[in-house]
């Protein structure tokens, strides 16, 4: 990516006008304030894969009402710890976060809270619920399933989907602890990457379109992703698939859709959140003393190559962070014409000029 490709934008302007066009297609002005919100934070991550990029899909959606604009978020089943939200066909954000909120409020009373979502839809980066329970001083874990885009090491047909995996633990660093993983080798970003290099890619990374290992990207992006860690990594989304899927008593395998390959329908995503109510294991004090000798314990570690630095999981992002909150959110100028674009559609909605151009900056 060339500094004249980039564009950086406020990063306040830029939830205020991705409100603005969520709403406009449909969203109340408070929902859609939240789902932009958990967007632009993604971005700040540096998580760009699940941040505003994912804007016209979601108001195309909004606007075909594939993605219920105003969903009702009931829950629909109740037992102590255990709760089952029935997210309406609503955006994953706001499905996402209410299961929290519920799972943190069952945390609070017995200890650990859990959560189950149903029909819902792609809620972005699964960090952005694991961290929502560190709001509480608790610990959270958040996990979704998507359609079957990864087959099992020889196989020839996808049989379970990349399917997210976020925990998120306090600590007493300028940053929490965050893991936020997909349980695919690879990325489709990498893939692209590599063609665009003209590169290899490494066999276990994917394969092509009958199921055979590859190192060629191109065959890859006809084929099907391969899971991290082999078999360990397959049997793990096979667990969120039945923890977001069928327990929860919604959709799973290929009854769950990719809001790309069916921009029409209801993806019927399922979710899982808890939260652990650290005081229910010991005092809070005494949590952050052990989690600080093991953050210096982590950080301590010698490397081969005593240049780099060990980093914990969340470091990075929180580096970016601080980075993009002062000199503002890299955009692809595709993106941010496309962003502009799609705002003519709506009455009354801001112009996008009214983003503050921040800077051009090279690519991370």
């Amino acid at each position: 990516m060339t500094d004249s490709a980039m564009v950086s934008v406020d990063h306040d302007e830029l939830r205020g006008y991705v409100a603005a066009l969520l709403a406009g297609a449909g969203m109340t002005p408070p929902d859609a304030k939240q789902m932009a919100d958990c967007l632009v934070e993604s971005n700040l991550w540096g998580v760009d894969s699940h941040g505003v990029l994912r804007v016209p899909i979601y108001v195309e959606r909004l606007r075909s009402g594939a993605m219920n604009p105003r969903p009702r978020l009931d829950i629909v089943a109740e037992h102590g710890a255990v709760a089952v939200l029935e997210g309406d066909g609503g955006p994953g954000f706001l499905a996402g976060l209410a299961g929290m909120r519920h799972a943190v409020t069952h945390a609070g009373e017995h200890g650990v809270g859990v959560c189950a979502v149903r029909d819902s839809n792609h809620f972005g980066a699964a960090g952005l619920y694991a961290r929502a329970a560190l709001d509480e001083g608790m610990i959270g874990i958040a996990m979704t399933n998507v359609m079957p885009n990864m087959v099992a090491p020889g196989g020839s047909r996808p049989v379970v989907g990349n399917n997210p995996l976020a925990v998120a633990v306090p600590a007493p660093t300028p940053f929490p602890i965050v893991l936020d993983i997909s349980l695919s080798a690879a990325a489709g970003g990498k893939l692209l990457l590599a063609s665009k290099r003209g590169e290899k890619i490494p066999l276990d990374w994917a394969t092509d379109a009958e199921g055979h290992p590859t190192d060629d990207p191109d065959a890859a992006f006809a084929g099907f992703l391969l899971p991290i860690a082999g078999v360990k990594g397959l049997g793990l989304a096979y667990i969120v698939d039945i923890l977001c899927g069928v327990l929860a008593g919604g959709a799973f395998g290929w009854d769950v859709k990719s809001m790309y390959a069916y921009p029409k329908e209801r993806s019927e995503t399922g979710h899982f959140l808890v939260a652990l109510d650290i005081g229910a294991f010991m005092d809070r004090a005494e949590f952050d003393a052990r989690m600080a000798r093991y953050c210096a314990s982590v950080k301590g570690s010698p490397l081969w190559d005593d240049t780099a630095e060990m980093l914990l999981p969340g470091e990075l992002e929180h580096r970016t962070e601080v980075r993009r909150r002062a000199e503002g959110i890299p955009l692809p100028r595709g993106l941010y014409d496309e962003l502009l674009e799609l705002g003519h559609g709506f009455a009354g909605l801001p112009s996008l000029h009214r983003l503050r151009v921040v800077s051009t900056p090279s690519s991370r």
